[in-house]
């Protein structure tokens, strides 16, 4: 039982408007009659009985995160005009990528309950990895691009397999990783430490290149709109169909309603100084491609099951050993494709992501988002959002002009606090056998 309730709340936890919460809403809202087919009870009521109860068992969801936001940016407006200008908020908007990257990978690893402090090291090696093939070798920048990710990823597996095979912890078999990727990042680098490269090629282009034009943002919105109503409604009547609890149309059309709005003021701002960024449009691609493959697909529920327990997942059917590589392997692809990110911003390899901060930031920002340190409970979009947080946090006090021992420490601050919302929640569920 305790397996179902961890992967039930895993499920619940992210923000994304087409999370899995109508499993609340159709116990609440759709009590099943003898005969297998729901009955419906009323949106509002069951709505407001199932907010009602994951408050009562501890399960906050997203909600704690989005108010965190909301104060974020309102302290910060209010101290500084600048904080919600539209030229800000495109910055900010490229700036969280190559962070966020990593924070979705760290996700995967908090999922099954363990850690990885090697992610860091591995953004950094990516990027020296990309610049010195293309730039030191003349290789071209697509198969240097492929080789860097590919590191990233036999990297990870290495370390999974080190942990899953071997039984070395993952925390001693990662660090030793953060330390070694390191210094061979540092060797690749040279004595200059800094690898220059193209500012007009394809790496540079990920984080230079904007879509500017109203039909080319605003259809970019719609489409997304357009394409969470028909996923949902499909959803509706597969679920309707087969005698499961299931969303009320009502609410998908709220929760619609929501998310245009959400969308194309989000295109308005943009719009109002360079566009809207590539990079932006990939990260958000890789976060919901990533949360579907968490829930929607078998193999991304056995990582959800594995993080609620080892012992009950084996039981199950869950290929143990398979799955902690397959973790790690994603972690230190996703790793790479952030550190190449960082290096477009900079047009340049260095010694920066593997200095401690983007670990330190990226795992701030997947606990922040509500992912458990426990395992079991979170979802990508928390990283979407602790990564907004961490770095408006960054951003706010930068154009306060804070000196960087303190941004040091409020930074901190918040992790500490998110990591206490976590150990509370997780104490909550205890009683309840869901944790």
């Amino acid at each position: 039982m305790a397996v179902r309730g961890r992967r039930a709340r895993a499920h619940t936890t992210g923000p994304e408007p087409a999370g899995d919460r109508h499993r609340d809403g159709g116990r609440d809202g759709h009590a099943g009659r003898h005969d297998g087919s729901p009955r419906h009870t009323g949106p509002p009521k069951a709505y407001a009985q199932a907010v009602l109860r994951r408050l009562r068992e501890g399960d906050l969801g997203p909600t704690p995160v989005l108010l965190a936001l909301a104060v974020t940016w309102i302290v910060f407006q209010s101290l500084n005009d600048n904080f919600l200008s539209p030229r800000n908020l495109s910055v900010l908007s490229v700036d969280i990528v190559g962070t966020g990257m990593v924070a979705v990978g760290i996700v995967f690893v908090l999922l099954i309950g363990e850690i990885d402090l090697s992610v860091g090291s591995l953004a950094g090696l990516a990027g020296a990895v990309f610049a010195a093939l293309n730039v030191n070798f003349g290789m071209p920048e697509w198969l240097a691009v492929i080789i860097a990710l590919l590191c990233g990823t036999a990297a990870g597996a290495l370390h999974g397999f080190s942990f899953a095979r071997i039984g070395v912890p993952a925390f001693v078999v990662t660090l030793a990783g953060l330390l070694a990727w390191n210094g061979v990042m540092l060797y690749l680098l040279g004595t200059e430490t800094t690898i220059n490269f193209s500012e007009e090629g394809l790496v540079a282009t990920l984080t230079s290149r904007y879509f500017s034009t109203a039909l080319a943002t605003y259809g970019l919105a719609a489409l997304a709109t357009a394409a969470y109503l028909l996923v949902s409604l499909h959803d509706h009547r597969r679920r309707s169909a087969a005698g499961m609890p299931y969303r009320a149309v009502g609410e998908i059309w709220v929760r619609t309603a929501l998310l245009a709005v959400l969308a194309f003021a989000a295109v308005y701002v943009l719009d109002q100084f360079e566009g809207l960024p590539l990079a932006l449009l990939i990260f958000l691609g890789v976060v919901v491609a990533s949360d579907l493959f968490l829930r929607r697909t078998p193999y991304g529920r056995q990582i959800l099951a594995l993080g609620g327990g080892v012992e009950a997942a084996r039981r199950a059917g869950v290929d143990v050993t398979r799955v902690r590589i397959s973790v790690f392997m994603v972690s230190g692809t996703l790793a790479a494709l952030g550190g190449l990110f960082i290096a477009s911003r900079l047009t340049s390899a260095t010694q920066v992501p593997g200095s401690g901060m983007l670990l330190i930031n990226a795992i701030a920002a997947a606990i922040v988002g509500g992912t458990s340190l426990f395992g079991g409970r979170g979802s990508t979009w928390s990283a979407l959002l602790g990564v907004l947080i961490i770095q408006s946090i960054a951003s706010g006090m930068a154009l306060l002009g804070v000196a960087p021992p303190v941004q040091f420490m409020i930074t901190g601050g918040v992790l500490y606090l998110a990591v206490v919302v976590d150990s509370l929640t997780r104490r909550g569920a205890n009683p309840l056998g869901r944790a």
